[in-house]
């Protein structure tokens, strides 16, 4: 299965949506949170050339001579955000395309804020060791349990866990 950077960031935010997601199981389509997140990316890059770039498995929001941005309506989980764009930038590497990563949050009523990330070896050996745990979940025929946390209530997946 070829692994993607939605994967990256469920596997840091969820387990058990990564398993879902990576099993083809998707309610994505149906969640009020995703379209509003996907009307946020369309308003944000409408007249940008340089937006909604497709690379194998990756989709960019934007991507400069400088930088690989990627755009979120929500800080909430900050560290799943940077796996996915280190993954990005991996797959950029690999073809000989260096650049840094801009994670721009775009929050309504908040105030907004940018992230850079460079891509070391460091983070890359984790990133190696992050991508085989993922391919091990899953391949695996073990659901991961239900987190039990205030995010759940606003996952596309909430009615799939509890109900």
């Amino acid at each position: 299965m070829n692994i993607t950077g939605t994967l990256v960031n469920y596997y840091i935010h969820c387990k058990r949506q990564c398993y879902l997601m990576g099993n083809k199981i998707n309610l994505e389509d149906n969640s009020q949170n995703v379209m509003i997140g996907k009307a946020l990316h369309k308003e944000k890059l409408e007249n940008d050339l340089n937006s909604e770039i497709s690379i194998e498995n990756i989709r960019l929001d934007k991507l400069t001579k400088d930088y690989l941005i990627e755009i979120k309506k929500s800080d909430a989980d900050e560290d799943a955000c940077r796996w996915q764009v280190i993954f990005y930038l991996k797959v950029l590497k690999d073809k000989g395309i260096i650049r840094k990563g801009k994670i721009q949050f775009i929050e309504k009523n908040k105030n907004s804020h940018t992230e850079i990330i460079e891509l070391t070896e460091d983070i890359e050996n984790k990133l190696e060791q992050l991508l085989m745990s993922i391919q091990l979940l899953i391949n695996s025929t073990d659901i991961p349990p239900v987190l039990h946390q205030p995010t759940c209530k606003k996952c596309a997946y909430y009615e799939y866990c509890y109900i």
